[in-house]
């Protein structure tokens, strides 16, 4: 039997969508708002997920304190108040959408859950657009 379970967190931070092989005029075609080179930031709301079977032992598919923990280290102090774009090392060359955001977040976070167990990132832009990765 598998069971899922989740820790909600939340970050701020700032990115520009852009890239640097395009016109200006295609860049703003295409990212809108969210080219502004000034940047411009979003609260993240973020629902990490563990998926596996039960430890007979401890009753936990994990400890939720442990996964608290992980998001913390890893995710929290990665990218709270940071600019994307400017401070974080993943997107030097990759471009800090929702998506490539989750997918950063994944890889960050699946060396320090079992194999065993699935995990999946749902990634709040804003309380109408998510992006969910799994792997």
């Amino acid at each position: 039997m598998k069971v899922k379970v989740s820790r909600k967190a939340s970050f701020n931070a700032a990115h520009r969508l852009h890239r640097d092989d395009w016109s200006d005029e295609k860049n703003q075609t295409i990212f809108g708002k969210c080219n502004n080179p000034r940047y411009h930031g979003h609260n993240y709301d973020l629902i990490v997920s563990v998926t596996g079977e039960i430890d007979q032992e401890t009753g936990f598919v994990m400890d939720l304190k442990v996964l608290k923990e992980l998001i913390q280290e890893h995710v929290e102090e990665a990218l709270d108040h940071k600019n994307l774009n400017l401070d974080v090392p993943e997107f030097k060359n990759l471009n800090p959408t929702a998506e490539n955001i989750a997918v950063v977040i994944w890889n960050k976070l699946r060396p320090h859950i079992s194999d065993k167990k699935e995990l999946e990132v749902m990634l709040y832009e804003t309380p109408r657009n998510f992006v969910t990765y799994s792997g």
